[in-house]
């Protein structure tokens, strides 16, 4: 649940808080009465529906009087609901008495002004009258404002998870990220593998079978040996372009030292097809963790646009907003791309292990949208 007593005005707060005075009367007789019979099996899931009805106006007259937010599917235990009921019984009975003491305070305090304009108060009496009435006034707002507290404490407990619950789901959430990094760690590593093993070291066996030709022919036929040797350098070349590519695949050496905005503008320049970058994220510094994740993703997704989705151009936008970093590729490729697929998996748990969120929209025919929620707190 997200407080809102911020946003609402004092006028709706306080309206609120009257509702909140007349709301037990609904509780108490009723419970009174019934309460007992929820001890006979048959009687309670029609009485635990009258009492969820119950909850729900206290829901209501906090969500529009207060501006709180409570999450919409979440189910509140039986038990919980009636503890809440009762505790609201309680707490908006002792509202009723202080807002009741306040009015009382008032009317004396008419009575007092009228007392001092017909001068049938001495100096004496009036200043002790003031200082007690003073007093009276702190406490009373002072347990007004408790009350008011207790009460947005009460329903943050009944209708939203609890402190235990919430560290439960974090716990879990923490738990299946560890586990999903530690996968999606495991598959970039035999990616890597697969990369050097198909790749640069067969480029590198057939570098040296032509040196190696070379060699051999060098007396018998100089000029064969000179184009397997021009051969062989071109071989060298393309073995480390290659190698460059697999290195900025593992770790872009220049995100460290130029920055995220310059790194995407490499991955624009060895992009197959045309990519434009805007990077509107600001002066101020990223953090390391959140610059890497989001270098990947836009390096995941524009490496598949080209191989897989058949894409004539590729979009990539960057952009900060407070403290969260938003990055968003989308292409005009055919679509279909599958967000359980191995790339996008592992794209997820590299989001998810920063507190991020992955959104892919990708339908049969295209387009396909990519964003990336990064908190950078």
């Amino acid at each position: 649940m997200r407080g809102g007593e911020g946003e609402a005005s004092a006028g709706r707060r306080f309206v609120g808080v009257l509702l909140g005075c007349l709301t037990p009367l609904l509780f108490l007789v009723p419970g009174l009465l019934l309460g007992p019979l929820l001890l006979w099996p048959r009687a309670r899931p029609v009485l635990m529906a009258g009492a969820r009805r119950l909850a729900g106006l206290e829901r209501s007259r906090r969500s529009v009087f207060f501006g709180d937010r409570f999450p919409g599917a979440y189910e509140v235990p039986d038990r919980r609901l009636l503890r809440y009921l009762a505790a609201r019984v309680g707490a908006g009975l002792v509202t009723g008495i202080v807002l009741g003491l306040l009015v009382f305070g008032e009317v004396l305090a008419v009575l007092l002004v009228r007392g001092v304009v017909r001068g049938s108060l001495d100096g004496t009496e009036l200043l002790g009258q003031l200082l007690l009435g003073g007093v009276l006034l702190f406490l009373d707002v002072q347990g007004l404002y408790a009350l008011t507290a207790l009460d947005a404490r009460l329903a943050r407990a009944c209708f939203g998870p609890s402190e235990q619950e919430l560290l439960r789901r974090r716990i879990d959430e923490l738990a299946l990220s560890r586990a999903a990094v530690v996968q999606a760690v495991d598959t970039e590593r035999r990616r890597i593998e697969r990369d050097l093993h198909d790749g640069v070291q067969q480029r590198l066996v057939a570098l040296a079978m032509l040196i190696g030709r070379a060699r051999r022919g060098r007396g018998r036929d100089p000029e064969q040996a000179d184009a397997l040797l021009r051969q062989a350098h071109r071989e060298a070349q393309d073995v480390l372009a290659e190698l460059r590519d697999v290195a900025w695949r593992v770790y872009p050496a220049g995100l460290d030292s130029l920055g995220l905005e310059e790194a995407l503008g490499g991955v624009a320049q060895r992009c197959a097809i045309p990519l434009r970058v805007r990077f509107e994220a600001g002066d101020a510094p990223l953090p390391r963790p959140v610059e890497t994740a989001a270098y990947f993703v836009v390096s995941e997704a524009v490496t598949n646009a080209a191989k897989h989705s058949a894409a004539s151009a590729v979009s990539v936008r960057v952009t900060r907003v407070g403290s969260l970093l938003t990055v968003r590729v989308e292409d005009d490729g055919r679509g279909g791309a599958d967000p359980a697929g191995s790339g996008l998996t592992g794209l997820r748990s590299r989001v998810a292990a920063l507190d991020g969120t992955l959104r892919v929209d990708s339908p049969l025919g295209g387009p396909t949208t990519l964003v990336a929620e990064l908190p950078c707190a």
